[in-house]
């Protein structure tokens, strides 16, 4: 088993033994299972996946920082949302927003990389919750 933490600057958002963790990234998607050797990466924005016990639990993220060590993966993100805490509305909104504003403003423009990192985000979310069980 791993022991698997994420946590936020406002909370502990999972503390549990799990079997599988998986996320996205600097070098893309990545597995963790029990044994795996000391592994240290930046989360990108987009999806968490832990397993346990055959049931796998979806998580958004907004990117962060992942670390495993002797079986303990610790996930310290910006931001962590289970389905169930995700306005699907909202996160459709927030996506359609930012679409029309980067359709409007060139790559080098300021604020670009901001919209682009909140339509990221917003597609994480509606991934993630259109996993409700």
């Amino acid at each position: 088993m791993l022991n698997l933490e994420i946590i936020t600057p406002e909370k502990t958002v999972v503390k549990d033994e799990v079997d599988l963790v998986e996320a996205t990234g600097a070098d893309g998607e990545f597995g963790i299972m029990p044994g795996h050797t000391q592994f240290l990466t930046t989360l990108l924005i987009g999806e968490i996946r832990y397993k346990k016990n055959g049931e796998t639990t979806y998580l958004a993220s907004s990117g962060g920082f992942a670390e495993v060590v002797d079986d303990k993966v610790t996930l310290l993100v910006d931001t962590a949302e289970t389905a169930k805490e995700i306005d699907v509305e909202r996160a459709k909104k927030a996506m359609e927003r930012a679409e029309s504003l980067l359709k409007t403003m060139s790559y080098d423009h300021t604020e670009y990389r901001l919209y682009e990192m909140a339509l990221l985000r917003a597609i994480a979310r509606i991934g993630v919750a259109s996993k409700k069980i």
